[in-house]
């Protein structure tokens, strides 16, 4: 193998692919970036074995085919530190080694068994075509309220369902529960119903930003989902199992509704936040015609602030997570939020004012006093 390439298009294709890199060290193999010269064509691959990044490059000067494992993490740190302009990289099969040159700078980097890499699967099969950008925005706004914990793998992922003219995404960790509905311009060529980690999908949306990618094509292979965006192929294990049914765990009515500005009431919710800490909650007092925002750590110190609120009934106050809540209102977009709220126990609904395309759940904290 041999080959030139500008030294930002390589670094940047490799510092895509590295975020599949495994940094386990389990499988030397998986700690590795295969590329593949060929067709005047080069392309890079990694895996964790979860998932599985493809970047595929044209600016480059192929004078040799062939395909090598080289260390990831290594290889990217060196080419970072590369002068601007050409990179050569040449395997040198005698010696196991590549030889990287870029002006006067010269590497020798080991490579390691290209035939312990394991194999990406094919994108194959009828594909689903979706907007790049709703795909994106949807992830952006959903993925946030999946779980992190990996007793339940069930949570850990992001239902996504594509059915005619209508995109759907759904997140829940069981404390918070997020959906959001994007219409599209055109229908879909068949359904699609899938729970993708949302690791996965996480990156997605930041291959689609970065490549400013307008269609994403989506395949199904063999319990993997397959992402085409333009030069990036994205492939992801599916998570088994059935999705909690969310729609069950949306209340159909809530006693009160308050309307209040998005901005503001964020900016309160972060600031008294500050003295929510060791799992404090952070309190909504309602009363006629305002809402407090208070919270209170034993040893620490307590903050409290008001603003004005179209609240109307006897007075109710209600304890959220204040994490959860601060990234429910970050989740909303428009100027104005509805905070959908029956009593101290059951659970509150924050969603924008004039759309009914997103909803995000969120359970309360029980007060002791």
């Amino acid at each position: 193998m041999k080959f030139t390439v500008p030294r930002e298009s390589l670094f940047s294709a490799l510092q895509l692919v590295g975020r599949a890199v495994s940094t386990r060290g389990t499988l030397p193999s998986l700690g590795g970036i295969l590329a593949i010269a060929a067709e005047g064509r080069l392309t890079l691959r990694a895996t964790d074995m979860e998932l599985g990044l493809t970047r595929s490059l044209d600016d480059v000067s192929v004078e040799r085919d062939g395909t090598l494992l080289l260390p990831g993490r290594l290889l990217s740190d060196v080419v970072r530190s590369l002068p601007p302009g050409e990179v050569s990289l040449e395997h040198r099969s005698e010696q196991r080694d590549i030889e990287l040159t870029a002006a006067s700078a010269r590497f020798h980097l080991r490579t390691l068994p290209a035939e312990d890499f394991p194999r990406l699967p094919d994108f194959e099969g009828e594909a689903v075509h979706l907007p790049g950008g709703t795909l994106a925005e949807t992830i952006d706004r959903v993925a946030r309220a999946a779980s992190r914990d990996e007793v339940r793998p069930i949570l850990t992922g992001v239902l996504l369902q594509a059915e005619e003219s209508r995109l759907t995404m759904v997140a829940t960790d069981s404390y918070r529960l997020s959906v959001k509905h994007a219409a599209l311009d055109s229908p879909v060529s068949q359904a699609l119903e899938a729970n993708v980690p949302a690791r996965a999908m996480r990156e997605l949306a930041r291959i689609v930003a970065s490549e400013g990618t307008e269609d994403v094509e989506i395949a199904m292979p063999r319990n993997q989902i397959v992402f085409r965006a333009g030069e990036v192929v994205l492939s992801s294990r599916l998570i088994e199992g059935q999705f909690p049914s969310w729609r069950q765990l949306i209340p159909e009515s809530f006693e009160h509704e308050v309307r209040l500005p998005r901005g503001e009431f964020l900016e309160i919710a972060r600031r008294i936040g500050q003295l929510a800490q060791r799992n404090a909650p952070l309190r909504l007092a309602f009363a006629e015609g305002e809402l407090t925002v208070a919270a209170e750590t034993p040893d620490i110190g307590d903050a409290s602030e008001a603003m004005p609120a179209p609240y109307s009934g006897e007075p109710l106050e209600i304890a959220f997570n204040p994490q959860f809540l601060v990234e429910g209102v970050e989740s909303i977009e428009t100027d104005e939020l509805a905070v959908q709220i029956s009593s101290p126990l059951r659970p509150g609904l924050l969603r924008p004012v004039g759309s009914e395309d997103f909803s995000y759940l969120v359970m309360p904290i029980r007060l002791n006093v």
